[in-house]
């Protein structure tokens, strides 16, 4: 018997009850699991999808159809298969179930209400681990160019591209109620290496409704701490890399000592809602992703990403039509011995940051707060910070040893100014460090009066251009600068000023350096707008091959060019230096032990080896801390060549 003649048959005993879904608010369904072979509906799901009661008690309906059928049972549906309940039917039938959808026959009516189009929907219950396309008995022309045809045909031919990619392997979004009913096997026993992505809670199942990834650690091991912990990433965190990428999520579950590790990605709709209140709402529904050997949801752990901040103030505000919102905020470190080993910073010290809300997490400047700004030495400051923290710029801070009456704290911060004579930014030290490669020319250029050209392209907050200004008299600095807004704010509120010595241009980088007739040193440290491709700097554009030769025609014949490189992934580190090497031939790096960034320095000279001239470089130099000496010579010591 065909499904439409089915349909006819049992229709009419249908009609009858149809009410009854009107009270589903009042009501739970009391059959007990796969109870039925068939279950009909004459339009009871479209008056539960009416837009004004919303998707929740069509939803809760569609869960309990699933569970009372039977192995091989059918959903029979009359719907007039609006987009709205069709978005939310096709994704609930998606795992174990088999779709098929036809058009009942029309008659003629001078009605406009009639006019609409009446369609019979079986979804068959089969294997949990069945994807299969939905499949139509009608050719779509039929339907005509009404709305409602347009509408079905847009849903249809979306679910089906997903099912397919799916069906792939491609991009595979689960349910909690996919993976209950075992479309991933049984998750109540480990499997090592398991990645699986999904969506936890929803209407009557929780407050809010939660990104998720179920990971299940890749090797076994008697030093798992947990069985099963949940791990919250921050709407401000959850573009980074780390967070975002299959590769940073596997470095997260193995720092977590959990056997099974549960990230959950908090969005918009959770500002405002606090920890405690994200954690109930969450606990019953991971406990139904917990392994077996948990027995109580307080049995698992919950973790979240920190940026460490002891005390912050927000400076300034404002949204560009290039970048986005920039935030400029004061902000006092406090030590975090957190679960991914996050820096132990100072407790006294004050610190502006620039941070693009676009790769938030990834501070873009930071500069330390003085009294006297550039005039006030902070003395006995130390760079002995030994962890990493996971934003991908991490800066060593200081340990002031001043008495702690004189410290500066955030809410007295409109009366400090940035100390351009102190590098907040290990990367920072790292690129000067770099300079060593080339202190032969440097000294010579210096001892006969001649100056130096250096470019940096992206200016951030113009913590670098100044203080190359400041402490190699010998150079001529430019900056190029994209964003006007960017260029502005570096003058309000991190004292970036310009003078014969140092200037900035608002203009394209890529095009400013083609313009360029000779560079001495070319720096490019600018941030990707796409942290998620997995390098959040530099922008892509900045390491294509064409970018690179023109960076070599730009160079002097000892000319010294220097990428910020920043990413946890080692594929695209070594795309990125293979590219570099094709134009350059002799590279070399620097790997910061505290940061996730790799200086890379390519020179132009074919017969450049790796110089120790650690007290030419020193003799360059007019610094204002003996520390920052120390940092800058120790970072050059490490400078290793990538020959070969």
């Amino acid at each position: 018997m065909t499904s439409f003649n089915i349909f006819k048959e049992f229709c009419f005993s249908f009609t009858c009850i149809k009410p009854f879904f009107y009270s589903l608010t009042a009501v739970t369904f009391q059959f007990a699991d796969k109870t039925f072979d068939i279950v009909l509906d004459k339009g009871g799901l479209d008056a539960l999808m009416e837009p004004e009661l919303g998707p929740t008690l069509g939803s809760q309906y569609v869960s309990e159809v699933k569970r009372v059928l039977k192995e091989g049972g059918k959903f029979i549906c009359l719907t007039l298969g609006e987009s709205h309940v069709l978005g939310m039917f096709f994704p609930k039938f998606r795992y174990g179930w088999k779709i098929d959808i036809h058009v009942l026959p029309q008659k003629p009516s001078k009605s406009s209400k009639s006019s609409l189009r009446t369609f019979l929907v079986v979804a068959e219950k089969t294997s949990p681990t069945t994807l299969q396309t939905i499949s139509t008995s009608f050719h779509h022309d039929i339907l005509g160019s009404s709305d409602q045809a347009r509408g079905l045909t847009e849903a249809l031919e979306t679910e089906n591209k997903i099912r397919t990619n799916w069906s792939n392997g491609d991009d595979i979004l689960y349910s909690l109620e996919d993976l209950t009913i075992g479309v991933k096997g049984d998750l109540s026993e480990l499997k090592p290496g398991l990645r699986v992505q999904l969506t936890l809670g929803g209407p009557r199942q929780s407050r809010f409704c939660y990104k998720s990834v179920l990971l299940d650690a890749k090797q076994d091991s008697d030093e798992f701490a947990y069985y099963c912990g949940v791990f919250l990433v921050p709407k401000t965190r959850a573009h980074e890399w780390l967070f975002s990428s299959e590769e940073g999520q596997w470095m997260i579950v193995e720092s977590s000592k959990s056997a099974r590790l549960i990230m959950v990605f908090l969005d918009g709709s959770h500002t405002g809602t606090g920890s405690e209140d994200i954690q109930k709402d969450l606990s019953p529904l991971v406990k139904q992703l917990a392994p077996a050997k948990i027995e109580d949801a307080a049995q698992i752990p919950f973790m979240a990403a920190s940026d460490g901040i002891k005390e912050r103030k927000v400076v300034h505000e404002v949204t560009s039509e290039l970048t986005g919102q920039i935030i400029v905020d004061d902000v006092v470190y406090e030590k975090v011995e957190g679960l991914l080993g996050q820096l132990s910073f100072s407790n006294d010290l004050v610190f502006r940051r620039l941070t693009f809300e676009r790769s938030e997490g990834l501070v873009q400047s930071e500069g330390l707060l003085t009294s006297e700004g550039s005039q006030n030495k902070v003395g006995g400051i130390e760079n002995g910070n030994k962890k990493s923290n996971s934003s991908s710029k991490s800066k060593k801070k200081g340990n002031d040893k001043r008495k702690e009456s004189q410290l500066p704290v955030v809410g007295a911060s409109n009366d400090l100014s940035v100390d351009h004579g102190y590098i907040a930014s290990s990367y920072h030290s790292g690129i000067i460090s770099g300079f060593m490669l080339i202190s032969s020319y440097l000294e010579n250029m210096a001892s006969s009066g001649k100056t130096v050209r250096a470019v940096v392209i992206g200016l951030g907050a113009g913590l670098l251009p100044m203080f190359l200004h400041r402490s190699i008299p010998l150079l001529q600095v430019e900056a190029a600068e994209l964003d006007p807004v960017v260029a502005q704010i570096a003058r309000d509120h991190f004292g970036f000023k310009e003078d014969e010595r140092l200037k900035v241009h608002v203009t394209d980088g890529i095009k400013f350096v083609g313009d360029i007739d000779r560079v001495d040193i070319l720096i490019v440290d600018v941030d990707s707008a796409d942290s998620s491709l997995g390098m959040a700097c530099p922008a892509p554009d900045f390491v294509e091959e064409s970018f690179l030769k023109t960076v070599k025609d730009s160079l002097s014949d000892e000319g010294l060019f220097v990428i910020n490189l920043v990413s946890r992934s080692a594929v695209i580190k070594e795309r990125v230096i293979s590219r570099m090497k094709g134009v350059f031939g002799k590279l070399f790096s620097l790997q910061l032990e505290e940061d996730v960034n790799e200086i890379i320095f390519a020179v132009k000279s074919e017969g450049c080896t790796l110089p120790k001239h650690y007290d030419q470089l020193q003799k360059l130099l007019n610094l204002k801390y003996p520390e920052i000496y120390t940092s800058i010579i120790d970072s050059a010591k490490k400078i290793k060549s990538l020959d070969g």
